[in-house]
Parts: C-alpha cells; structure tokens; sequence
C-alpha cells in the first residue's frame, strides 16, 4: 500500500512502512517537518543519533514522531537534549496549568524499547497513549497529552467496579 504525502509543495510518494522493520538509514530519509510545524498527536517517538556536534559538545539528536507504528517525519535535527514531559517534568504549559511551580503533577509512566531492526531507542507512554512535540530547539520537548490508552481506561473501570463491590460488603 503506497502512501502520498505532501510536504513544502513535493509530492512524496512512499511504502508503507513499520519502525519495527525500518534500518537507521530508512529513518534518516524519512521527511523533515518545518521547525515550527504542528504535525498532532502521535504516539511514540524515535530517537535518531546524528554525527553533527552541537554548540554543547553532545551529539545533536533528530527524533521521529510515529503514529500506530508507521512513521511521520522527522522532527527536529539540532537538539542535544531531549526533556520528557517537558523542561522540569511539569508538562506542557505547566505554568497557565498550575499557576506557578506545581507541588504534585501526574505521572506520565515513560519507557523506552530498542527497535529489532534498527538498534534505535523508542521513547512512549505507558500511562497515556498520545504524545506531542514542542518545535525544534536545541533543547526538543514531548509531552504526554491527556488522552489515555484504551488499556489503561480498561483497567480503570475495572479496578473501580472491583471497588464498589468491595466497599459494599
């Protein structure tokens, strides 16, 4: 099944692809989104070394957004620091949220998997399905957003009925 996406005025055309079965190189031609682009939600991100030095001394770092295991685009390229939930952990516009410094932010259960094929690392949520990005700074930031995956809202019903059944008796 071929795929036609459309960025800056091309016209790309590419198979369907699975990051499970995708080398570093094929990640490296995927297409780069523009520094400021809001490409929505996505629900794991994959992390692409680069042999270009940044300001720091560190490697810099491209990151790739995937969505149900089929990549996006590349996402940033300049970063030497990648901050999950954001610069401190507070999440995504922490200070409108809590009105300052919050005293207790939700957990976000972050894992990372080494991809089969690629050797790559592969950053995701384990409490909450969707991510988004911040754009692409020396410093990339992902945020979990607040949707939660169906398993997790499954095991909430769940624990919630064993409960009442509990405190019934």
């Amino acid at each position: 099944m071929k795929r036609t996406t459309v960025m800056r005025g091309e016209r790309l055309c590419f198979e369907k692809m699975n990051i499970h079965k995708m080398t570093k190189k094929q990640f490296e031609e995927l297409p780069q989104r523009e520094w400021n682009e809001d490409i929505g939600l996505f629900d794991c991100l994959v992390i692409l070394p680069s042999k270009k030095l940044h300001d720091s001394g560190y490697r810099c770092m491209d990151f790739v957004a995937v969505r149900d295991g089929e990549p996006i685009c590349r996402l940033s390229g300049c970063s030497d620091v990648l901050h999950l939930d954001g610069i401190g952990g507070y999440g995504e516009n922490w200070f409108e949220k809590y009105h300052g410094r919050p005293k207790l932010v939700p957990p976000s259960g972050w894992s990372i998997d080494c991809l089969p094929e690629s050797g790559l690392l592969c950053v995701f949520s384990s409490v909450k399905r969707w991510l988004t990005c911040g754009e692409a700074l020396s410093s990339f930031e992902v945020f979990v957003n607040g949707k939660r995956n169906e398993r997790n809202q499954l095991l909430e019903v769940i624990i919630c009925q064993w409960l009442r059944r509990s405190f019934r008796r």
